[in-house]
């Protein structure tokens, strides 16, 4: 009983960052109907300028806003300059896949010329002994990643629920036509969207990076694991991505701890096609109708 907690425990604890991953891809799929397969690589270039403002010597709270407001603007950024340009001449769903696609690869180059491909390790961002919560042993790390991607969450929920901003993104999420009819400035929420979407995947790649490692390929599979989430909870429900990522950190966990630890990633993509083949929606997503 005392390991099935263990596993339980990080298995929460790594669903909290593919959910934050997952939420980061949904928030932007439903504004944009942008499949982001760059969203990987624009967390991997917050993670490295996080990692950069602490070798030089900055303070802990500021390297890490500073990181995550720098991967906000890149979204916004890509949102701005690469997405809308595209979409003003008309380019199909599966060209602005391309694009992201394309930029996933640019993002890539360019951290291999900036900070090599060697393999760095990232500051543990608590330390101290494990904690006894009742049978189970957790350390500090894992109830920290838990605890944040939770709040995370909330605050999310209650930006979109009780803020005129919010409701605004909620409009434009379910028709943008008609939200533009009613005043909302479309084009600044979408931009709005794609920053904090982004700003999301962010704080999933520095929270992950004490855990792996730092090289310009080291957020691929937290960025596959965050699409399983999102495609098992819904690619359109935002509570689908948080519970999605908590279901496949307990999975991958329980897989990994009973039976062999190379079952993880395998899991996370038998999980995408049997979900895609059963429940195309995901558990709590909508049947998806593309805009006209």
């Amino acid at each position: 009983m005392d390991l099935l907690i263990r596993y339980l425990a990080g298995g929460l604890s790594a669903g909290a960052l593919y959910g934050l991953m997952a939420l980061g891809l949904v928030l932007i799929y439903r504004a944009s109907e942008v499949v982001n397969f760059g969203h990987g690589d624009l967390a991997m270039v917050s993670t490295f300028a996080a990692y950069t403002l602490l070798r030089a010597h900055a303070p802990l709270p500021l390297a890490l806003g500073g990181a995550v407001l720098f991967g906000a603007a890149l979204g916004a950024l890509v949102e701005r300059g690469l997405l809308r340009p595209a979409r003003r001449r008309r380019a199909t769903p599966l060209t602005l896949v391309v694009l992201t696609l394309g930029l996933a690869l640019v993002l890539n180059g360019l951290a291999g010329l900036l900070w090599g491909h060697e393999i760095r390790t990232f500051p543990a961002l608590v330390s101290g002994p494990p904690l006894r919560l009742g049978p189970a042993v957790i350390t500090r790390e894992q109830l920290f990643n838990l605890v944040v991607g939770l709040l995370l969450a909330l605050a999310l929920y209650a930006f979109l629920r009780f803020t005129r901003t919010g409701l605004a993104l909620r409009a434009v999420t379910q028709n943008p036509e008609v939200a533009r009819l009613m005043g909302i400035p479309v084009d600044r929420i979408l931009i709005l969207a794609w920053g904090v979407g982004v700003g999301l995947g962010a704080i999933a790649g520095i929270l992950a990076a004490p855990l792996i490692y730092l090289e310009p390929n080291a957020m691929l599979p937290l960025l596959i694991k965050g699409f399983a989430a999102a495609v098992l909870g819904g690619m359109t429900s935002l509570p689908g991505a948080v519970i999605g990522g908590w279901l496949l950190g307990i999975l991958e966990n329980l897989a990994a701890g009973y039976i062999a630890t190379e079952l993880k990633t395998p899991l996370a993509f038998a999980l995408i096609v049997a979900v895609l083949v059963v429940r195309p929606a995901g558990l709590l997503g909508r049947p998806i109708s593309h805009r006209v």
